[in-house]
């Protein structure tokens, strides 16, 4: 994976993936979809991504997050953002993704929005 590093953990009927590391062009990127299509694929459909160790996303990796939200969406899933740093919330409000994605700064938060 690169320079991407995921970790998976359930708590109830939501599937956290821990990432640290970018999430930039090539296979983190890659990854990202990877992850959460295998998730949808085991019948996870609530997914939060917990980005706090997360120091660098491109164009290439807020394209990933975009993929991986519409294709949770397509089989009725959700996809949750947590944890974002001052850098990805730039980006996304700059993109105006901030008002597609559901961002918490709280994991029991985030948990009690599924």
């Amino acid at each position: 994976m690169g320079d991407l590093r995921m970790a998976e953990r359930q708590t109830g009927d939501v599937t956290i993936l821990d990432l640290n590391g970018n999430i930039s062009t090539g296979e983190s990127s890659v990854a990202v979809r990877n992850a959460v299509r295998r998730l949808l694929d085991e019948g996870k459909r609530n997914i939060l991504l917990n980005l706090a160790g997360v120091s660098y996303v491109d164009s290439n990796g807020i394209g990933a997050l975009v993929s991986s939200f519409n294709t949770a969406n397509k089989e009725d899933g959700q996809l949750k953002l947590l944890n974002l740093t001052q850098n990805l919330q730039q980006l996304l409000a700059i993109t105006k993704l901030l008002t597609v994605f559901d961002c918490y700064d709280s994991e029991a938060e985030a948990l009690s929005k599924f």
